[in-house]
């Protein structure tokens, strides 16, 4: 399988203020040399606490942010300089319901992001129907965002992520506040979509959504890797029986440095 995206010495600085009257002023390292690369076909996870760099590093490879130094290549573009070309083939879904329009019908909304990229009418009509079987909101269609429960909003994300059938799907934390039920139908789908050959990258704090759904895993801290792997290797490298107690090791050898 060919490596559809590969990220090299990647690092993001930003400057904070702080001090209670904000005069004062810090860099901050989000990314620190950052190197991997995913594969075509695969699910990839990349997990690591809060602030380890995980969400800047998404952000990077869908175009939203300019990395510092090093590189980042998704389906052979870089993510700064060619996003004209990235942006049609790619689609990202972020934790939480804020990419949707709320007073919009189910329907509108993808017929909204189907028109901003431009997808010809044709075409709309054979994917919308299709997608909203896929994500169990057919019979909801019609029904206004704002009616629908957190676990059907982040179904509809899951369809609006696709609606330009990208090659490569982002995915962060997006079970993020979901019941159980709620999880497990986003999980499916995400499986799903994996049988089928797209690309997946996702982030998460739950340890064994990760080792039930990733090919491989990179594991973060402080804007490095320090884990990278199949669940059942890092498992073995570590001596562990369990990818939470993996992560705790790696993660935790990091901070006490």
């Amino acid at each position: 399988m060919n490596d559809v995206i590969v990220v090299e010495d990647l690092r993001r600085d930003y400057i904070s203020t702080v001090g209670i009257l904000k005069k004062s002023k810090k860099r901050v390292e989000a990314l620190k040399g950052l190197s991997f690369s995913v594969k075509s076909g695969e699910v990839f996870g990349l997990l690591g606490p809060n602030g380890a760099g995980k969400t800047t590093t998404i952000k990077i490879l869908t175009t939203l942010l300019i990395p510092t130094s090093g590189n980042a290549m998704v389906l052979g573009h870089k993510t700064f300089g060619e996003e004209r070309l990235l942006r049609p083939k790619i689609n990202f879904i972020f934790g939480g319901e804020r990419s949707l329009y709320w007073r919009l019908s189910a329907l509108d909304n993808l017929k909204y992001f189907s028109d901003l990229y431009q997808i010809e009418p044709k075409v709309q009509r054979e994917r919308i129907p299709m997608l909203l079987k896929m994500v169990g909101l057919e019979e909801r269609q019609h029904h206004k965002v704002e009616t629908f429960s957190k676990g059907m909003k982040q179904r509809l994300q899951i369809a609006r992520g696709l609606i330009n059938d990208p090659e490569i799907l982002f995915l962060d934390e997006p079970t993020i506040g979901l019941d159980p039920s709620g999880a497990i139908e986003l999980r499916n789908i995400v499986k799903k979509l994996s049988n089928e050959g797209k690309t997946i990258l996702l982030t998460t704090h739950y340890m064994q959504e990760a080792d039930e759904m990733c090919d491989r895993i990179g594991i973060i801290a402080k804007g490095q890797l320090v884990g990278l792997g199949t669940p059942k290797a890092l498992k073995a490298s570590c001596g562990k029986d369990t990818l939470e107690e993996v992560y705790l090791d790696l993660v935790g050898a990091q901070y006490e440095s």
